[in-house]
């Protein structure tokens, strides 16, 4: 046996062993990463609105905790709004139920001419056994719901622990991850980072700007229609549509049709027109104004990063892969070498040897009288020919 081989061999089984083990430790630890990522970028988009109030004089700390402050008063006030909309909803649809019941057992009646009562079926459904296996199970579900609950508290109270500590300790931070690393690339670590607090802030910022712009448009509609929680609604149109990316629009304008529908039917079609037509407004007259400056990325790249994070690491990705691609979209920009666009037509979208702007009528001209330039070729090259060699009228004609 070589002297090396059995070397090797306690080599590989110890790569294997931390391999596993790395495995193992990241399957663990897979949640406190994801809420890491997503303090990060939350730590990035309040950035400048920290660095802003800490170069006035105020203490960085102190800055960033009224920052979350006022998101989380947001954060509150919308969930209150919504909550009692969706209450008062819930109250009047059960205190309803009874006419609505009436009304499905008359048609009920009329249409298959049965002879149904309403206190025949509420009787049937009370002693059902479907209805009693749901009741039975939602008591034994209340404490997987509660649990539920606990956790998504205590993830969000992680999260704001972390994106604390990180727009805080900002400046820290970087120092410490930079004197690790040789001068050269602590300038790429922070232009990077730089880039990273522009593209995350301003994607924030200009997507509170069209949902602050949504949200007003969208109330004045519902004013005019004369749909209860309207400043609800509004608010939920506006910050759904935009901080969801791609279908976020429609799942916005689902809920404002539906309580338009308990109003009047043609209410939820007037709110469905729109939505359609301010969505178009806002794809191709508003944002590309806002996001110009800010998160300057094409449209299908956007919708393909919005795919990818989706499938890597579901709604957490949606909202964080388009700052992040147009992180390294502008990072990159930097090292690639660009060359002037030669002046082809076909650069513009035009064919082979056709003339921007030429009239169709001067083309086709120039496609019939082709094949008779092409029989005088000859002829018109041999007088050339004979007038440049024997006269003063050959410069002339040539």
């Amino acid at each position: 046996m070589p002297a090396w081989l059995p070397r090797a061999m306690v080599l590989a089984l110890a790569l294997y062993a931390c391999f596993r083990l790395g495995s193992w430790a990241f399957d663990q630890l897979i949640g406190l990463l994801i809420n890491v990522l997503i303090a990060f970028f939350l730590a990035l988009a309040i950035e400048p609105a920290v660095s802003r109030m800490s170069a006035r004089g105020m203490r960085r700390g102190l800055a960033t905790f009224l920052v979350f402050l006022v998101v989380l008063i947001a954060g509150v006030g919308f969930v209150v709004l919504l909550g009692s909309m969706l209450a008062g909803q819930i109250v009047e649809m059960v205190e309803e139920f009874p006419k609505y019941l009436d009304s499905v057992i008359n048609w009920v009646n009329q249409t298959f001419h049965t002879d149904l009562s309403r206190v025949e079926v509420q009787d049937s459904l009370l002693h059902s056994d479907w209805l009693q296996k749901y009741v039975q199970n939602s008591a034994t579900g209340v404490l997987d719901v509660s649990t539920t609950v606990l956790g998504g508290l205590f993830r969000l109270l992680t999260i704001f622990l972390f994106s604390f500590y990180f727009a805080a300790d900002g400046p820290r931070l970087r120092r410490a991850l930079c004197s690790v690393l040789p001068p050269a690339r602590q300038a790429e670590v922070l232009r990077a980072w730089e880039i990273a607090v522009d593209k995350t802030g301003g994607y924030l910022y200009s997507r509170g700007l069209m949902a602050l712009i949504s949200g007003i448009a969208h109330y004045i509609l519902l004013v005019i229609l004369g749909v209860p929680y309207a400043p609800a609604l509004a608010v939920w149109v506006g910050l759904v549509s935009q901080f969801i990316p791609t279908i976020g629009t429609y799942l916005a304008g689902a809920l404002p049709m539906l309580i338009a529908f308990t109003v009047d039917p043609w209410y939820a079609v007037w709110v469905l027109g729109f939505v359609v037509v301010y969505q178009q407004f806002e794809n191709y007259a508003l944002q590309p104004k806002l996001t110009s400056k800010t998160v300057d990325i094409h449209p299908a790249v956007a919708f393909g990063s919005v795919i990818a994070g989706t499938a890597l690491m579901g709604a957490v990705g949606a909202l964080i892969a388009i700052p992040a691609v147009a992180t390294l979209q502008a990072f990159l920009g930097a090292y690639v070498k660009r060359y002037d666009v030669t002046d082809d037509p076909r650069v513009h979208g035009h064919g082979r040897g056709r003339r921007r702007g030429e009239p169709l009528l001067t083309r086709l001209r120039r496609s019939w009288r082709a094949p008779e330039s092409d029989d005088g070729e000859g002829n018109d090259e041999g007088e050339g020919g004979q007038g440049a060699a024997g006269g003063p009228e050959g410069p002339a004609h040539t």
